[in-house]
């Protein structure tokens, strides 16, 4: 939050200073690497400590409990629990980042648009600093602790199919250690790949199509990880007896890491044809906006359910190439492979609201309509950069929960992992599930939209101070700042207490199987429902930026149209940043306790 914070006033300088666009995209690329590059720094730092000072994976280590005498492995255990950890903050921070951000973003949206026909980052509006510091809160933070969970999620899952592979083939002792140190090296290599794709994008001649410098910064990490994934399979798995499910012998990991890479960029550019300006569905929605705020937001749902399918066509086709190929460890890794080059993602991700509010900022500062041009140019790349982030945190969510999912049920079941499909436990679990995501969503979106109610209201209160609207007298920013943070702390505990302790009280009265059950009922309906939830919200959005940047010929900023493309934005709001970005960590944290707990589930449970 600190690094976006200085970015988003020296990006907004920037553009004063130089009036170039290419160089500004440079300098909002430069704050977003911060964020980027600590998500994997971080993540491998916890996990190499926990290596270095246990002793990294142990085949066949046993251990009982503290409380109970349930025997675990505790070696595989600690990875576990670090990633439970992970999860628990990135759930927080989502909910109540989003919470926070969006009830100052839709709160600003009404008042200044809709009531006071203002511009939305005037000054004069109490609510605009909000805004500003929420875009840090849930965009910078939120999605770096995010994308932090999915990557220790998935590294910790290929180490526990690792573990259960090796149970399935004892004696095989190499096999184990070379399946155990792929996943980190591959992390590594994509740690080292995003740093040298950031220097280039920072070094080398700007360009006036940041687009275009953007997809050309992810294209040479994940080439890297390429490349270091290939090197790491010869090298571990070349020499060695593989296990049987390796049907492609010893390039059979790097097939699978290929397989995850190619899924997240196809992902990204299927989000981005839905959401970009550059692109029919977003430009579409934009000129339905010319029917008013049905049409508009009848249009931008059709979008979002339309965008699902491809997305999820390539996901299941990854998994079950990955998985013919090299069993479930194949899964994880595939998993993995999407997620090594997480801090380019991250950092593109994070150009998005530093772009933003560096146009909020120009704005407010009245620093003139070419700068604001310039970063309004970046901010309409921005939001697609981040609905690409959303769909490839989606995916990758979809792909670590398949893999902790097949970890849960291998630690119970014989031999290879089956989920009994045709158990009563698991019928009511699946069932169960899939309506706890309802349940879910519909807390997330009810809390964001009461507290953008109250915190309008406050706007709306002081705007009718003599001399705030004049501009002669200050607002009390503060006070909606105060709103903001107490309102999304104390609506954050309801959501995250269901996602939390729901396969815990399931567990311990049903047993495994309703919470196989449950894992993958709220699985099923929650990725497709955070695809639609991400790429809807983000055609809301690049619509009312079409129109704000003159793009629809005859209507501009305050037209009728203008006003429903707003009213689009504002249900897409909650939509893409509450809700959806919610729903993944849902899942993965509900698999993670799952996974942690199921020695206990198996020893005590009431049915």
């Amino acid at each position: 939050m600190r690094s976006a914070t200085y970015a988003n006033v020296r990006t907004a300088q920037r553009a004063v200073e130089t009036g170039d666009i290419g160089k500004t995209t440079q300098t909002a690329l430069l704050g977003g690497s911060i964020s980027g590059l600590s998500v994997p720094a971080f993540g491998l730092f916890g996990l190499m400590f926990i290596f270095l000072v246990f002793g990294g994976v142990q085949n066949g280590a046993t251990s009982s409990g503290l409380l109970t005498h349930t025997l675990c492995n505790p070696s595989i255990m600690r990875f576990t629990t670090y990633s439970l950890g992970c999860s628990l903050v990135a759930l927080f921070n989502r909910v109540a980042g989003g919470n926070y951000t969006k009830a100052a973003d839709i709160s600003s949206d009404i008042v200044a648009k809709v009531r006071h026909d203002m511009p939305e980052d005037d000054s004069r509006m109490p609510n605009t600093v909000a805004d500003f510091i929420g875009d840090n809160v849930n965009d910078i933070a939120g999605n770096c602790s995010d994308l932090l969970e999915s990557f220790v999620a998935t590294i910790s899952a290929c180490l526990l199919i690792s573990g259960t592979m090796a149970a399935e083939n004892a004696g095989n002792d190499a096999m184990f250690q070379a399946t155990a140190l792929f996943p980190i090296i591959i992390a590594g290599c994509g740690l080292l790949g995003s740093i040298i794709s950031i220097l280039f994008g920072l070094l080398h001649p700007a360009s006036d199509n940041p687009s275009h410098e953007l997809d050309l910064t992810t294209y040479i990490s994940a080439g890297i990880v390429m490349v270091g994934s290939f090197c790491a399979s010869y090298y571990l798995f070349g020499n060695i007896e593989l296990y049987d499910v390796f049907k492609c012998g010893w390039i059979s990991p790097w097939i699978a890491t290929l397989l995850g890479i190619i899924a997240g960029v196809a992902i990204g550019k299927i989000t981005e044809y839905y959401t970009g300006t550059d692109f029919n569905p977003v430009k579409r929605l934009a000129k339905m906006a010319t029917e008013g705020e049905a049409f508009e937001v009848t249009k931008g749902d059709a979008i979002g359910f339309r965008s699902c399918l491809l997305p999820i066509g390539v996901i299941c086709l990854a998994l079950i190439i990955s998985g013919v190929i090299c069993g479930f460890y194949g899964t994880a890794i595939a998993a993995l492979g999407m997620l090594s080059f997480v801090g380019t993602t991250v950092s593109i991700d994070a150009f998005g609201p530093i772009a933003d509010n560096a146009g909020g900022i120009a704005e407010s500062c009245h620093l003139g309509e070419q700068f604001r041009a310039i970063t309004d140019k970046l901010d309409a790349v921005g939001n697609t950069t981040a609905a690409i982030g959303k769909g490839f945190a989606i995916g990758s969510a979809a792909f670590a929960t398949v893999s902790l999912i097949v970890s849960y049920v291998g630690t119970y079941s014989a031999g290879t992992p089956v989920l009994n499909a045709a158990s009563i436990f698991t019928l009511a679990g699946l069932i169960f599930g899939a309506g706890m995501i309802f349940f879910f969503c519909a807390m997330l979106t009810d809390n964001t939209i009461d507290a953008a109610y109250k915190m309008a209201d406050e706007g709306d209160r002081q705007l009718s101070i003599p001399g705030v609207l004049q501009g002669t007298v200050k607002p009390d920013y503060e006070k909606v700042i105060s709103m903001a943070a107490n309102l999304a702390i104390k609506k954050m505990v309801g959501p995250s207490v269901v996602a939390l302790i729901v396969p815990v009280i399931g567990g311990f009265l049903f047993g495994v199987e309703f919470v196989g059950g449950l894992l993958v009922g709220a699985t099923v309906v929650a990725i497709p429902l955070a695809m639609f939830m991400g790429n809807s919200g983000g055609a809301f959005d690049n619509a009312k930026k079409y129109i704000e940047s003159g793009m629809l010929e005859g209507y501009g900023k305050g037209s009728a149209a203008h006003k429903a493309a707003v009213a689009g934005d504002t249900v897409g709001d909650t939509r893409k940043d509450v809700v959806g970005v919610a729903l993944d960590i849902a899942i993965k944290l509900m698999s993670t306790v799952a996974v942690t707990l199921v020695p206990l589930f198996m020893s005590f449970h009431l049915f």
